[in-house]
């Protein structure tokens, strides 16, 4: 896949609300496409989108794709009920560590990708300090 053309945030501004929403649009197929994990039609369809082959509002109308997407969530729901209390709260807690961690992540690339370098050189005004020149 990594030989292949790769969708831009902006490429998915027909289904996002905001180019934030893109980013972690395209974040997000870009794990289920790289994780041999997922497998399937759901890891297809992600490739197919970040490759530009489908468009996500294609995808989204695709059943075969929406069916692999609702079973996973089933399969997370399923899982979820079944835990432990004493794994419920392990899971919460790795959670909240791996929210932190990606909060952290997206805030330094948004840092990278909207701010300055933080390299600013500033030049003296014109003038310097203290009121300026009477004479």
């Amino acid at each position: 896949m990594s030989n292949e053309r790769q969708i831009q945030d902006e490429d998915l501004m027909d289904v996002a609300q905001d180019p934030e929403q893109a980013h972690r649009l395209r974040k997000a197929l870009k794990v289920l496409a790289d994780n041999p994990n997922v497998g399937g039609k759901l890891q297809e369809m992600a490739q197919e989108v970040l490759s530009g082959r489908i468009g996500m509002k294609d995808a989204i109308e695709t059943p075969g794709y929406m069916d692999a997407l609702g079973d996973r969530m089933n399969q997370i729901r399923s899982a979820a009920e079944n835990q432990t209390m004493a794994e419920r709260e392990e899971s919460r807690e790795k959670f909240a560590a791996w929210q932190k961690e990606q909060e952290a992540k997206e805030d330094e690339e948004r840092a990278e990708r909207d701010g300055p370098t933080g390299n600013i050189v500033s030049t003296p005004r014109r003038g310097g300090r203290g009121g300026g020149h009477r004479g």
